[in-house]
């Protein structure tokens, strides 16, 4: 059970898996992309990654953190991957992505293993989602930032996570 404690619409739920912290090894995970293909924490190795974490891109506030992050993302260019996770099926991610012209970040799927939501502490047990975060992994797969929103129907602190990747990749 994670440590980390999340309500949503003002209902607690269960979240899997023990969490991760600040300063922990980031844990290797295996998603889906839109081809149906195994993408690994590993593919990304020697940059810097900003996971945005979501419950479904067919409601409003994922959708709306898809775009923002989106945006940043075409900011920092190669210096940086943006990924998108969720629990989605990979054509729904897709389906979304080449709607609204996400080009900027990756969407990737926890549907099949819910690999990453175990590891990470982000299933949420209740619904088999992934709850709604942010967290920043550096070049050497080091966890430098951490956001486990409290109320999954409330956004990420956008300004917080692009604040301290700038520190990071600066």
């Amino acid at each position: 059970m994670s440590n980390y404690k999340v309500t949503f619409g003002g209902n607690p739920v269960t979240l899997t898996g023990k969490g991760i912290k600040v300063g922990d090894q980031a844990p290797g995970f295996t998603l889906l992309d839109e081809n149906l293909k195994d993408v690994n924490l590993s593919d990304y190795k020697g940059k810097v990654k900003l996971l945005s974490i979501f419950p479904s891109i067919d409601t409003s506030v994922c959708s709306v953190q898809t775009r923002k992050f989106n945006v940043e993302a075409a900011k920092f260019g190669d210096k940086v991957v943006f990924i998108g996770i969720s629990a989605d099926l990979p054509f729904a991610l897709k389906r979304f992505c080449g709607a609204e012209g996400i080009d900027n970040l990756v969407v990737l799927s926890d549907h099949r293993k819910m690999d990453f939501g175990s590891k990470y502490g982000f299933q949420i047990e209740e619904l088999r989602l992934l709850t709604r975060g942010v967290i920043i992994i550096d070049a050497n797969d080091k966890v430098r930032y951490v956001e486990v929103v409290p109320e999954i129907v409330n956004e990420p602190n956008y300004d917080a996570a692009i604040n301290e990747l700038k520190k990071i990749v600066s």
